[in-house]
């Protein structure tokens, strides 16, 4: 049905919000507007659909949006929508990496969900399809979903696909890791150079289960998605008939008035947690949740996502801890193998509802994906056999992390440790250490004053951790900061500290040499010290934020622990 034969038969729907702003004599004005932008009679009397495009040529993420957008508006128009299509900011989390500027990336979660409430807000739309490519693009874009309650859909934009060198497959990740190995002399720089010019052959979000991918999965896991979205690849044409299709689904969702409030839940949190920790997904999926949850009013804590991930077994291993990316996912079917395999097991919740009307058990029957066992791959395990037997993700506590802090268990073996810590006022001195070649097997390495508020902003410290592992550390040394570890990160590394150091948290008051112990088993994170010797050496603890002016100030007075998701809207109900 065409948007003429729509308006014939019914006419505007009254209830529509872009009435306000379409309707009426009053709104002649208005009207004027938007026909100086190409909008005709059957478009104003359409339901009126934001594409909120973070489109950059900052990052290979985010490079090739606009076209993404463009197939997405192509979907509202066709059936029957009004596509309205805005910006907003991105910031490269790779290119930032190692630097001040990394502390950007977090407070661009912030930035994207504000701006995109806001035009949304502004300009009385009906519905959205929000656009996503590097790391914080997405939760972002669903935390402003779910603040504006319009029907949404979400799109990803896709990962990148892997280079070559030297007759392997590579990623981004081999070249963070290749800048520790030339430190360590195990590579050269010549070497490093030929790396650095085939790991990322085109458009894309990085390819390995890190954060961009973690959380593309999750969005179709916990409903906001269609089923089957985030896996082609960004430069494959399933990607724009994913983008086409989403407009379609949000037309669909507006005339059913089927919003985020309909279909997130404590049930649909717990299904996006199960689906991290059974994948390997990155830590940072932790803070977001914990964030999206806190906006929807969802009851979720930390602490939930250890009893998820003892219950969930790891049936995917891909990169950082395996060697797969997440094209070689989609061409075995895509996260919905997974999922169908988690339900099968009744480790899903399958009667939650999704933004296509559907329940995931009964999307996924549609989709009908081929069962694990069917599959002839090295990186799909079944529940029976998994690659680990609970899932990838702990939260550890103790009285150096009495609010928790995130692992993601990457390797085997190596689940206790303890030793004398070497303590670093910030990520800087920790590289200049390690690059060094000062780091020995069984050291622990802790970075503080990194937090959302200290930082502020909770830089990701890749360079650090892949330094290490470069140097061929990743298993044998361990690394604690109140900052946070990448998507990427793979070995014994322990963020999201809390309470951070800038707050008076234990991790403020240590001093080299103080004997910490970490125990995986045990959940444990701790360091040999009394209550009475932390509180004696916190007495005079009174720092100074970095910055007084500007929005790195303005975030540092906002942030929130990232025990609760580090969130900054004064509505959110963390508490």
């Amino acid at each position: 049905m065409s948007k003429q034969e729509r308006r014939e038969e019914s006419g505007k729907d009254p209830n529509l919000r872009s009435s306000e702003v379409t309707e009426g004599t009053d709104q002649a004005p208005s009207r004027a507007m938007f026909r100086a932008m190409g909008y005709d009679d059957e478009d104003l009397d359409s339901p009126m659909v934001g594409v909120a495009n973070p489109a950059a040529d900052i990052t290979p993420c985010n490079v090739h949006l606009d076209d993404v957008a463009d197939a997405a508006y192509e979907g509202i128009d066709d059936a029957g929508g009004m596509p309205i299509e805005f910006g907003t900011i991105t910031i490269s989390d790779a290119v930032s990496m190692g630097t001040e500027g990394m502390k950007a990336s977090l407070i661009s979660r912030e930035v994207i969900a504000d701006s995109v409430e806001l035009v949304s807000f502004g300009e009385r739309m009906d519905g959205l399809v929000t656009i996503g490519g590097c790391d914080k693009n997405m939760p972002g874009m669903m935390m402003a979903a779910i603040r504006t309650d319009l029907p949404s859909v979400f799109v990803y934009g896709g990962s990148i696909m892997p280079g070559e060198h030297d007759g392997r497959e590579i990623t981004i990740q081999n070249v963070f890791e290749g800048v520790g190995a030339v430190a360590d002399g195990d590579m050269t720089e010549d070497e490093l150079d030929e790396m650095e010019r085939h790991a990322c052959p085109g458009a894309g979000s990085c390819g390995g289960m890190f954060t961009a991918n973690t959380m593309a999965s999750i969005s179709e896991t916990i409903g906001l998605a269609p089923l089957g979205s985030s896996g082609a690849p960004a430069e494959h044409e399933a990607r724009y008939e994913i983008a086409e299709e989403a407009g379609a689904v949000a037309i669909d969702a507006i005339e059913n008035d089927r919003k985020p409030s309909d279909i997130l839940t404590r049930e649909s949190f717990e299904n996006a947690i199960a689906l991290q920790v059974a994948t390997g997904g990155s830590t940072n999926a932790v803070l977001h949740l914990l964030a999206m949850a806190a906006e929807a009013d969802v009851d979720l804590d930390i602490e939930t996502f250890n009893e998820i991930s003892k219950r969930t077994p790891k049936i995917a291993n891909l990169q950082p801890g395996g060697t797969r990316v997440m094209n070689d996912l989609f061409e075995v079917g895509g996260i919905p193998v997974v999922l169908k395999a988690l339900l099968d097991a009744d480790l899903l919740h399958g009667d939650a509802m999704t933004v296509t009307g559907e329940t995931l058990a009964e999307g996924l029957e549609r989709i009908d994906p081929p069962a694990i066992e069917d599959l002839d791959v090295d990186f799909l395990y079944t529940v029976e056999e998994p690659k680990n037997e609970q899932g990838a993700i702990r939260i550890l506590t103790g009285n150096l992390a009495p609010d928790g802090a995130v692992i993601k268990i990457t390797g085997e073996d190596h689940l206790h440790h303890e030793g004398p810590v070497r303590i670093f006022d910030d990520e800087e001195s920790a590289m200049q250490y390690v690059q060094e070649g000062k780091v020995e097997s069984g050291d622990v390495i802790g970075i503080r004053n990194e937090g959302p508020q200290g930082g502020p902003g909770m830089r990701e410290m890749l360079g650090v951790t892949s330094a290490v592992a470069g140097q061929g550390h990743a298993e044998d040394v361990a690394l604690f900061t109140d900052g946070r570890f990448s998507g990427a990160t793979r070995g014994f590394s322990i963020g999201h500290v809390a309470p951070e150091a800038f707050a008076g948290g234990p991790i403020a008051a240590l001093e080299d040499g103080d004997t910490i112990t970490i125990d995986i088993d045990e959940l444990e994170l701790s360091v040999d010290l009394t209550d009475e010797e932390l509180e004696e050496r916190l007495a005079d603890h009174d720092p100074e934020p970095q910055y007084d002016n500007g929005i790195l100030a303005k975030y540092h007075r906002d942030f929130g622990s990232a025990a609760n998701g580090a969130v900054t809207n004064p509505g959110a109900k963390w508490e």
